[in-house]
């Protein structure tokens, strides 16, 4: 009887434990009733810029989470999807909706680039979602500026647990628009293809940013990425349908610079998906957006998203007093002697020049200390400031960045060229900022090669001046010249800051005429702004006296109507009282009419370098006066160019 009771007794906890089980299964299934009765009525969430003329909108769809992004009344990115994944989780479907905090930006700071002053003003919110599977909470975060929107997720999480993440999020570019993109064959150094949006292939890929061109002229976009931090690197890869799908580093196709000098075992090694420890905060996804070309070169929405520098290594900021702009000579494409007393020469002639600076390249290792001490102190009597070439692999650990940053400090040498990074999986970005922070500690300077594309970092790191990203005048296979200048003011240069190894006058210039490098000069600015053409070839330049004059940075930056790109790049720039006019032709010969209507009151001393008429290998120089109500007439070669300096009178 007992042996029954005991029997019954089992049977009888394990009812009530079903019970129990199927009252919870119950109560979890209303609560996901009640969840995914909330997520049916999730709002609409609509971010607009201060002007009122840039919106993106947050779909109220909780099965699958979108966006769309308009100008006015004209479709910028069509209904597009996002996909944010965390350890296999798609927290971008099945989503309730948790409420909207909405806040103001309105600062301003110094800045290096199309101005001198960033102007930082947006309308932002914070936008609470919760996964109904994973019950993961997080953000997505929306800004809205007058020139582009932006978002990105935050994800709490717990200090000492690591979890996966990646993204799948795709940009839904109008059919009809044109697209400008960069393969991924040479990393960020490769060839811009020029199609209609319905012609991209699936499974081409592009290095941000791409920009295209709205139909009907309505307008211009470009998609890339900011604050690129403790996470991989994105790169676009095109559906085939126009839109363009986020893909992180272990997802993007082998390059060839990767593989050639670390081999394809390494790069296997980082094609797996990197975990991440505490919150993740992604970069943000970016969208320029602009009626016009020159909305999207004064764009600042880049380093906007970025944090300001550390008053730790920055007191003043970008101002601080090591941070120094400035031009540079270069012995490494248009020949020289690269022996010490050639090195020697070179700072001479930089110094005759007034370039600020002059970059050597490896065999400096190959000095010794006391030859490293008399280069610089002869290179500072020229007023010229040095930086030594490094190979990133050799500073992989802190003691080596440690000695090599302090040995960089202690002789004087202001900056280091780092080279060869060529991947963006987190792992290489978190190099990027041991690197900068290590520099920053011993005030050097830093210039990046072999490098993936800007993402505003440098508003947080001013130390460096600039970075490559660009299939740039090393590149000696490259024979379009004209064509490839033409398109980078619009789209590889709104990232920011290049290292393009600009203006040279020998063969290398291809298709492209002397005052069209001369032009470039001034099109592609930068705080470090390195000069390919042999020191003494500029000296006895006819136009020397007009490239010694171009700053590397500027005080305002007009990019006119008639620019067109891959066609046509106009510029108006100016620094201090001096107003520059730089324009680069395409392929095409071109006659054009430029107003001088960007000039202030009064009159102006003008000094004009043309195209010469019969030789691509010359140009023609005039003196002249010019005004505001003046309208100047431009006969541009195929290849072409003009730069014209006017001094206030």
């Amino acid at each position: 009887m007992r042996t029954q009771i005991r029997k019954y007794g089992i049977i009888g906890l394990i009812v009530a434990l079903c019970l129990t089980l199927g009252s919870f299964a119950q109560a979890q299934t209303r609560r996901q009733r009640t969840r995914r009765s909330q997520r049916v009525r999730m709002e609409r969430v609509q971010v607009t810029s201060p002007d009122g003329k840039v919106q993106l909108t947050i779909l109220p769809n909780a099965e699958r989470l979108s966006f769309a992004v308009t100008l006015g009344n004209v479709p910028v990115l069509e209904p597009s999807t996002i996909v944010m994944k965390l350890d296999g989780y798609d927290l971008s479907a099945g989503v309730v909706f948790g409420g909207v905090e909405r806040y103001e930006i309105d600062e301003s700071y110094p800045w290096y680039g199309a101005h001198s002053v960033a102007v930082n003003r947006c309308n932002g919110a914070r936008i609470t979602l919760q996964n109904d599977l994973s019950f993961i909470d997080y953000v997505l975060e929306v800004r809205a500026f007058d020139d582009g929107v932006a978002f990105r997720h935050v994800i709490p999480g717990d200090e000492g647990v690591s979890r996966v993440p990646d993204e799948y999020t795709t940009f839904v570019i109008p059919d009809g628009s044109r697209v400008w993109y960069h393969g991924l064959g040479g990393h960020y150094e490769d060839d811009y293809e020029d199609k209609e949006v319905s012609e991209v292939q699936p499974g081409e890929w592009a290095g941000p940013p791409i920009t295209f061109k709205l139909p009907g002229n309505a307008g211009y976009g470009s998609i890339t990425e900011a604050d690129l931090v403790n996470y991989s690197g994105m790169a676009l890869e095109g559906d085939g349908r126009g839109g363009w799908i986020i893909g992180l580093a272990h997802r993007q196709p082998l390059n060839y610079p990767y593989e050639l000098r670390y081999g394809r075992n390494e790069a296997r090694r980082l094609g797996k998906p990197a975990a991440l420890v505490g919150t993740i905060s992604t970069p943000w996804r970016v969208v320029f957006v602009g009626r016009d070309l020159n909305t999207l070169v004064n764009s600042t929405i880049v380093p906007n998203l970025c944090p300001p520098p550390d008053a730790k290594y920055f007191p003043d900021g970008i101002k601080t007093s090591w941070i120094k702009p400035g031009r540079a000579v270069w012995r490494y494409i248009d020949g020289g002697d690269r022996s010490f007393e050639g090195m020697k020469e070179f700072s001479r002639l930089a110094g005759q020049l007034g370039f600020e600076y002059h970059v050597i390249e490896g065999f400096w290792s190959r000095w010794s200390d006391e030859q490293i001490k008399e280069i610089v102190e002869y290179s500072r009597q020229q007023g010229v400031g040095l930086w030594f070439w490094r190979h990133t692999n050799q500073l992989r650990t802190p003691d080596a960045r440690e000695a090599f940053f302090k040995r960089l400090h202690d002789f004087r040498v202001v900056g280091a060229k780092l080279d060869f990074l060529d991947h963006e999986a987190k792992e290489v970005i978190d190099l990027y900022e041991a690197l900068l922070e290590k520099s920053a500690e011993h005030q050097v300077l830093v210039n990046f090669h072999g490098a993936n594309k800007p993402t505003g970092r440098a508003r947080t790191w001013p130390n460096e001046l600039v970075r490559e990203a660009v299939r740039g005048m090393e590149s000696s296979r490259l024979m379009e010249r004209a064509r490839h200048q033409t398109i980078l003011p619009f789209t590889r240069y709104l990232a920011g800051h290049a290292d393009y190894t600009t203006m040279i006058f020998g063969e290398r210039r291809r298709d492209s005429s002397w005052a069209h490098q001369i032009a470039s000069m001034a099109v592609f600015s930068s705080p470090l702004l390195t000069i390919v053409a042999h020191p003494q070839k500029i000296l006895d330049h006819p136009a020397v006296d007009m490239i010694k004059s171009i700053p590397a940075v500027w005080d305002e930056t007009i990019v006119l109507p008639a620019s067109s790109i891959g066609e046509l790049a106009i510029f108006a720039r100016h620094a201090g009282d001096m107003w520059f006019l730089a324009v680069m032709c395409g392929q095409e010969a071109k006659t054009i009419q430029v107003p001088l209507s960007f000039l202030g009151e009064g009159q102006y001393g003008a000094v004009l370098v043309r195209d010469h008429k019969d030789d691509s290998a010359a140009v023609q120089i005039e003196r002249t006066t010019a005004s505001r109500s003046d309208t100047i007439t431009i006969e541009l070669r195929d290849g072409g160019g003009f730069i014209a300096r006017f001094s206030k009178q």
